[in-house]
């Protein structure tokens, strides 16, 4: 059974024409079991307000409609990223590790209000079994995020003094933890991603681009001063998980007897061949007519120059 605004193109399933945010959700899913929450929006470049607007109804819509239809188990995918990155960070971190990220107005932020309602919907209906998945940075046709759009820029941004660590989680094995997850193989809170991880040298040499690297104090200020200046279409707290590791330990699937299809070196192969000779500079792609920038120009508006700075300010008072 699938649920959507539109009927999609997989004739295997039956569809179910309704906007997940309807209030009469409740009476079009009362013959379902179990209900798996994918509907969300989380493009890099949408207006943060109106995309967080969505997702909390969306989120908050469905547990309330599955606790009124008695539907026995609910499973979301969130991110872990809601564990936060940070250069003393344990690695990997335990699936029970505090959730230490920032709150902000970027897509972190909708997740770590996503697990909120879970958390109450808990409480106010005890018998409603939720699953929450985790899972690394998603690799995939069709992925587009503030990781992978890193690896489209001309050089890698790195903090002195810290080593990032790499983590994927392929689509595939996402569905396939998935599978579990709805079956109840897997309850809870739940990390998914490739086994292991990969360090900067590794990154820097598959993907052939070199890194530079930045004070964090000089890194973070300009990066929030771009994103104040609409330069930037993610916060400043997003450039911490392109720095800082945060890995972690898929316990709970591996004792199930789950084994992720794709490695962190494969996944990111694949990331590599979708990047379509994109440029991507500041978390923001160029059109293809800018796209012959420099790594050297690239570096400048990684740093915000005062030229960058005066040349927005121009514009908005012109």
């Amino acid at each position: 059974m699938a649920i959507d605004e539109e009927r999609g193109d997989v004739r295997e399933a039956t569809w179910r024409v309704i906007d997940v945010r309807d209030p009469l959700l409740a009476n079009r899913i009362s013959d379902i079991d179990v209900l798996v929450h994918l509907a969300g929006d989380y493009a890099v470049d949408s207006d943060p307000s109106e995309r967080r607007a969505y997702n909390l109804r969306a989120a908050q819509t469905v547990l309330t409609a599955c606790a009124a239809a008695r539907v026995r188990r609910v499973v979301l995918v969130t991110s872990a990223m809601v564990y936060g990155a940070a250069p003393d960070n344990e690695v990997p971190l335990p699936e029970d590790a505090p959730v230490a990220a920032e709150p902000d107005t970027g897509v972190v932020g909708d997740y770590l209000e996503i697990e909120s309602l879970v958390r109450r919907s808990l409480r106010s209906h005890p018998g409603l079994e939720v699953t929450v998945l985790r899972p690394a940075a998603v690799v995939g046709p069709g992925v587009d995020t503030v990781i992978t759009r890193h690896f489209e820029s001309p050089r890698l941004l790195t903090v002195k003094g810290c080593n990032p660590r790499w983590q994927f989680c392929h689509i595939d094995d996402l569905v396939s933890a998935l599978e579990l997850a709805a079956r109840g193989a897997v309850t809870g809170v739940v990390a998914v991603g490739s086994d292991g991880w990969m360090d900067q040298e590794q990154v820097e040499e598959l993907s052939s681009i070199r890194r530079f690297e930045l004070p964090a104090g000089l890194t973070f200020s300009t990066a929030q001063r771009l994103h104040r200046l609409g330069i930037t279409p993610a916060p400043a707290t997003d450039l911490h998980y392109v720095v800082y590791p945060w890995v972690v330990d898929c316990t709970a699937l591996r004792e199930a007897g789950w084994k992720p299809s794709w490695t962190n070196e494969a996944a990111f192969a694949q990331l590599l061949e979708l990047r379509e000779n994109r440029t991507t500079v500041v978390g923001r792609r160029l059109p293809v007519k800018e796209a012959t920038l420099t790594a050297a120009g690239a570096t400048v508006a990684v740093i915000g120059t005062a030229a960058i700075v005066r040349q927005v300010r121009k514009k908005r008072r012109g």
